[in-house]
């Protein structure tokens, strides 16, 4: 079942198409990433999805309802989180969340709870009566999803909400967003950190200058690239020559190549494939120091089908 049904979807700024034609799909209980660089569109995207600004043509659905015909439905099913912190800087965690609950038509015992619940999604239960401007950034992007939260949403949407914060405090984003989809959550998670996509989606779409250039799993990405993933291999011992021809006989091996203590594979899929190989080295007595594996990411994606890396 779909939650997320875009049609069409165009935006015009000043004779420049933003956002140009797009159409895609999210499925009830995934986390869709939108990746692409900044001045892609994504946030223009967004916006249109959450009725903040209305498009030149086409339509939106969400779990049924049209962005044009319905705004204020559509509304009552999202939660928002923008890349601009959205909160009062000189009132509390707590103060800013009953406000922003009030504007989502909470009240009563009601606010009081879900008001609980999301300080504690959040992890920020005991810093909730803290000044927002005592807060770190990282805190301040955790404040900012738990307004998105407020709603109960059927769908979150995301726009960049790591942008600005340190490493320790992306990961505590992440994994949070990781446990809101566990619980049945959908999201659309807008982004152009690769890492971050590629640790939180189950689908991707690829923007860029406001068309979608690609969507699909995050594997079905990757065999757009053609590129083999590199097994390297690195041994205690030395690796006997005739191993491989052995390694080659197995299946999707295109190249192996052994030297001394070191032995490097290019094969379609390499976390598959190497416990065989490990197998086959065991078999000779070969002991394994260490093992890498390289493989196509979406970066790789992005540039093979742009000419440009993400970032530029």
């Amino acid at each position: 079942m779909s939650v997320v049904e875009i049609n069409e979807l165009t935006k015009i700024y000043d004779g420049r198409k933003v956002v140009d034609s797009i159409s895609l799909k999210i499925e009830k209980g995934e986390i869709f990433g939108l990746l692409g660089p900044n001045g892609a569109g994504k946030t223009t995207t967004v916006s249109m999805l959450s009725c903040l600004i209305s498009p030149t043509s086409g339509d939106a659905f969400v779990n049924g309802k049209s962005i044009i015909k319905e705004p204020m439905e559509v509304k009552k099913r999202i939660g928002v989180v923008p890349q601009d912190i959205a909160l009062y800087p000189t009132l509390s965690a707590r103060e800013n969340l009953f406000f922003w609950g009030k504007m989502y038509g909470l009240g009563g015992k009601q606010l009081h709870e879900r008001v609980g619940e999301v300080l504690q999604i959040v992890s920020l239960t005991k810093r909730s009566g803290d000044l927002i401007n005592k807060y770190s950034g990282g805190m301040k992007r955790r404040i900012n999803i738990a307004v998105g939260l407020l709603p109960s949403p059927e769908l979150l949407i995301l726009d960049e909400p790591t942008v600005g914060v340190d490493p320790q405090s992306r990961t505590n984003i992440l994994d949070t967003l990781k446990e809101l989809n566990k619980n049945g959550l959908t999201i659309l998670y807008t982004s152009h950190y690769m890492e971050e996509v590629e640790f939180l989606c189950d689908r991707v779409a690829i923007m860029d200058l406001g068309k979608i250039i690609a969507s699909g799993t995050q594997n079905e990405l990757r065999l757009l690239v053609g590129e083999m993933d590199s097994l390297k291999i690195v041994t205690i011992n030395e690796i006997p020559r005739s191993l491989a021809g052995a390694i080659k006989k197995m299946s999707s091996t295109n190249e192996v190549e052994i030297v001394d203590k070191s032995i490097e594979i290019l094969t379609l899929n390499g976390r598959k494939f190497l416990p065989d190989v490990l197998e086959i080295l065991g078999k000779s007595d070969v002991k394994v120091k260490s093992v890498e594996i390289k493989e196509p990411n979406l970066e790789s994606v992005f540039l093979h089908l742009t000419g440009k890396e993400l970032r530029d």
